[in-house]
């Protein structure tokens, strides 16, 4: 399915329309030179106030995009490439006409060009993750080597012992970052902190810490790990894994500010082990959804259905 315009290119498209031809007729022509369904356009009462007619007719596109949303972005396109507005300068006050016309017109060109390039990065994403995909189900000798982590990690879920299962796990996760060569360490004690592991993605250094219990992982265990992190260099990252989870709490309260460590649960790295999707494209989905929304815990569902 195509990508919807978006509610805010459409209220400054309204703005913009408003702006750029000052006589009905005028507008009214420009309108029927870009949509194809006139019964459209003749819709509303010509004999009120313009911005009212515009209101109408754009509403009415986007009541139904999937069948005129070649019309809306036609609409667009006409608008964003317009530079002259000589039509107005022969108005009385034309010289401020002009000015709010080219601001509507600049308005609308920025949001449609930020909304083009993050359409792009995302479609450069969903590709980047599908050729990794087809690269490992390409691969026997991978997929062989995930089967075997996968039952090693299967092998944990029954296990009494949680001391050794949460040491277990961190072999698991030591094991997936091997495997996708992202040069991991085991797990450390350094000026008497304890690290469960690290990797290298992308030329940015993660830390690892795993948590496998009954309760979700709160706002202390958040703040203990984020606190390793701010103490290693500026470039370096965090990845904590919590089997069951996160309290909304910890969510909220570490996705305001910049925020330097992503989170995982354990459906997340089931998705991994069952090869729905790559490690390395998870975390650089993760990784740039925080970037760009400053929340932190984007869930595997979220990703998968992007597509």
């Amino acid at each position: 399915m195509e990508k919807k315009i978006s509610a805010v290119a459409i209220e400054l498209l309204k703005e913009a329309l408003c702006n750029i031809y000052w006589y009905k007729n005028n507008l009214k022509s420009f309108l029927n030179n870009c949509i194809n369904d006139n019964s459209i356009i003749n819709r509303p009462d010509w004999n009120g106030y313009k911005r009212q007619i515009v209101s109408d007719i754009v509403d009415d596109l986007c009541s139904n995009q999937e069948k005129y949303l070649g019309d809306i972005r036609r609409l667009i396109f006409e608008v964003t490439r317009m530079e002259s507005f000589r039509h107005l300068e022969q108005l009385e006050d034309g010289k401020r006409k002009v000015e709010r016309a080219k601001q509507a017109v600049s308005d609308l060109r920025r949001v449609v060009e930020d909304q083009a390039q993050k359409f792009k990065e995302e479609e450069e994403i969903k590709k980047k993750r599908l050729d990794n995909l087809l690269r490992i189900r390409s691969s026997q000798a991978v997929l062989s080597r995930l089967d075997d982590i996968k039952s090693n990690y299967f092998s944990l879920v029954t296990s009494k012992d949680y001391q050794k299962r949460g040491f277990e796990l961190e072999k698991v996760l030591y094991d997936l970052f091997e495997l996708f060569d992202l040069d991991p360490k085991a797990s450390f004690r350094n000026t008497g902190e304890q690290i469960d592991g690290a990797f290298t993605l992308e030329g940015t250094d993660y830390l690892f810490e795993a948590k496998w219990r009954t309760q979700l992982s709160d706002a202390s265990d958040l703040d203990s790990f984020t606190g390793k992190i701010k103490r290693k260099l500026d470039n370096t990252l965090g990845l904590f894994l919590s089997i069951n989870g996160f309290s909304e709490d910890a969510v909220r309260i570490h996705s305001v500010g910049r925020s330097t460590i992503l989170l995982m649960d354990g459906t997340d790295l089931m998705a991994v082990l069952e090869n729905q999707i790559d490690f390395v494209s998870l975390i650089v989905r993760k990784r740039k959804h925080a970037a760009q929304t400053g929340n932190i815990y984007l869930k595997i569902n979220d990703i998968l259905n992007e597509d």
